[in-house]
């Protein structure tokens, strides 16, 4: 995986946790699940990647 991918990833992520949050302390149930919704799709894939990279080798 490249580190463009790992990084877009890794902020996707990040940015997921932050909206998580956000909706959890301001009660906001529909930004909390945005946010667990974005976490998975970078999870997903960071793991796609994942799988590439281990056919490359």
């Amino acid at each position: 995986m490249g580190f463009t991918e790992k990084a877009k990833n890794a902020a996707e992520d990040a940015l997921g946790k932050a909206k998580e949050a956000v909706g959890d302390v301001t009660g906001k149930d529909d930004l909390k699940a945005e946010g667990q919704k974005d976490q998975a799709k970078a999870n997903l894939k960071s793991a796609g990647e994942d799988v590439k990279d281990a056919f490359k080798k």
